[in-house]
């Protein structure tokens, strides 16, 4: 199991498109994939628990994944967040 600290920097956050990007790339890996936010860890790969935690533009969270390419997972999660989603 390993973990990362990630700063959201893209416009509008975990929300709605970037929310599902996010989303559609967790799923794409075999490792279980949470989001811990605060006092809540929710599962990455659901929709309803990602938009359950409300990130913002410049709020940190921690990344956790645990299974076969949890290394993958963490790392490609990592720059899609570090690409602002593609937002312009």
């Amino acid at each position: 199991m390993i973990s990362r600290n990630v700063v959201i920097t893209n416009t509008s956050g975990l929300h709605a498109r970037p929310a599902t990007f996010f989303i559609q790339k967790a799923n794409s890996y075999r490792a279980s994939i949470w989001i811990e936010k605060d006092d809540r860890k929710v599962n990455a790969k659901s929709l309803l628990g990602v938009l359950s935690l409300g990130i913002a533009k410049g709020m940190t969270i921690t990344l956790i994944a645990d299974g076969q390419d949890e290394n993958a997972a963490i790392t490609g999660l990592i720059e899609l967040i570090d690409s602002g989603f593609s937002e312009v």
